[in-house]
């Protein structure tokens, strides 16, 4: 009973798109299934600044934190997959934030198609996070 319970009660989740130089973040709840781009991270080799991290967790208390693994496309990890896998363990282990991850395979192609022909940089990492967040919301129904 308590495992119906949590699933059914509106979730909010953070989506994180996962890169050397930049990290795309999105928004979403559980209740609607939607997603909102919300910014880009600047990364230095894949580290951002974790006060800004600190910053948006604690405006947007999400629930749970979606990170997108950039798998091949066999499905099996690439070293920048490992890196993503890092990175959540970091936001737990920083933040006591829950963390769960979501395939990202193709997600970049569908931000470009979202976007115009010239989208700007922060769009489309934040569009990409909006994507991969997306996909995890439509899993949990």
């Amino acid at each position: 009973m308590a495992d119906s319970r949590r699933a059914s009660a509106a979730r909010t989740a953070l989506g994180f798109d996962y890169g050397l130089r930049w990290i795309g973040v999105a928004t979403g709840q559980t209740t609607t299934g939607t997603a909102t781009p919300l910014t880009r991270l600047s990364a230095r080799d894949g580290v951002p600044d974790w006060d800004v991290v600190q910053t948006l967790l604690a405006t947007w208390q999400p629930d749970v934190a979606v990170v997108g693994l950039p798998l091949n496309m066999d499905g099996s990890e690439s070293e920048l997959c490992v890196r993503a896998r890092r990175f959540g363990r970091r936001l737990a282990g920083r933040f006591g934030q829950i963390v769960e991850f979501q395939d990202e395979r193709l997600t970049t192609r569908e931000a470009y198609a979202r976007l115009s022909t010239r989208p700007s940089k922060e769009a489309d990492h934040a569009v990409a996070a909006q994507v991969i967040l997306e996909d995890w919301l439509a899993a949990q129904r």
